[in-house]
């Protein structure tokens, strides 16, 4: 295992946070076992059909993963996916089997070392999969057009994380909604923070590669994602971030530490919960889903029952690719004042008791 001492390594003047963190996970870190906290790693048991997609990827790109959750969402099959940081290939190869052969998987990434790892096992996962849909590009995620994105090209962006390394993560944002398709998702795990970190943490390459010196404080969130355009995003899962190492507790221990999974659609949505009469009635047809969907940590729709839901929720379901599984009946011709909503603690959700949205 690599070992580092985290209480004087410092990165050099000048070094950005970019190179910090390419050289961590390019040099740095041999595989996942080398990280000192859970924040990029998961222990959350995946759902039986992600486990089985799972299973057919190379062990070398399962080593090389770091990640902090399952940011695949639902309901894939022919889509055109990003995965930014793709980093080894993990998650590209996972999506390469849901998309199936008529759909896409681009992988961004701005660490060599790692895509180097995703493109050596190209072939064997066409030769395993039967088709061949993945494509690694060097590129940063502030910039997409350094790989070759263009506006409205997307159907899914996924990542994980990933956003919380940028030192820009309005500009990272900004780009997520200029790819998007209208209606398209944005469907991502990364750690966030109940309050701004001193900048000055920003300085330790360690604390940077462990993903906690750039977490996302969840009002900030908020906000960067209401200017981005999205007034309404929704947590999916939390889960709390243990730090096992005594040096990086010392360091960062005052602050607490959530990794979440947090989906945001493309869409004209209002900044509250509205009520339009409206009610939407899932048909159990996504296949890895039979029985209930869950849009996230506090909307579910059992099969075949009507539930009520307010405008924002309405057009997540009606007007996104999910569409095919729901009837959503009502329209906004009718307003009925703020719709009863009881919001969770969530990263997109302020902690006043106001809601903000639905989440």
């Amino acid at each position: 295992m690599t070992t580092i001492d985290v209480s004087t390594d410092r990165q050099t003047p000048g070094t950005s946070i970019a190179e910090s963190v390419r050289d961590y996970y390019g040099k740095i870190l041999a595989s996942s076992a080398d990280l000192k906290t859970s924040a990029c790693c998961t222990d959350v048991a995946p759902a039986p059909h992600i486990a089985a997609a799972l299973a057919e990827v190379h062990d070398e790109v399962m080593e090389r993963f770091y990640g902090c959750g399952s940011p695949i969402p639902p309901a894939l099959k022919g889509a055109t996916v990003l995965d930014l940081g793709c980093g080894s290939g993990r998650d590209v190869y996972v999506l390469s089997q849901l998309v199936g052969p008529t759909g896409r998987v681009i992988g961004v990434d701005m660490t060599e070392e790692q895509l180097a790892v995703a493109r050596r096992h190209q072939d064997w996962h066409a030769e395993r999969f039967g088709y061949a849909n993945t494509d690694f590009r060097h590129g940063y995620i502030e910039d997409l057009t350094t790989a070759g994105i263009p506006d409205a090209s997307v159907d899914v962006v996924v990542s994980n994380c990933v956003v919380n390394l940028s030192p820009d993560k309005p500009r990272v944002l900004s780009e997520i909604f200029r790819v998007l398709k209208p209606g398209g998702e944005l469907h991502f795990s990364d750690i966030f923070t109940d309050r701004r970190l001193p900048a000055a943490l920003l300085d330790d390459p360690v604390l940077v590669g462990e993903c906690l010196a750039g977490a996302l404080y969840t009002e900030d969130f908020r906000r960067i994602l209401d200017r981005a355009g999205c007034p309404d995003a929704r947590t999916v899962t939390t889960s709390p971030v243990t730090i096992s190492d005594p040096d990086i507790e010392r360091k960062i221990g005052f602050a607490t530490f959530t990794s979440r999974t947090v989906r945001a659609f493309k869409l004209p949505l209002e900044d509250r919960c509205e009520d339009y009469g409206q009610a939407a009635v899932y048909r159990g047809t996504v296949a890895e889903h039979p029985h209930a969907f869950d849009l996230d940590d506090h909307h579910r729709f059992p099969t075949g029952k009507p539930v009520l839901v307010c405008g924002n929720t309405a057009d997540m379901l009606a007007a996104t690719r999910y569409a095919d599984h729901f009837t959503v009946t009502g329209d906004k011709d009718r307003h009925f004042g703020l719709f009863p909503c009881a919001p969770a603690d969530t990263a997109a959700a302020p902690d006043t008791g106001t809601p903000s949205g639905c989440c």
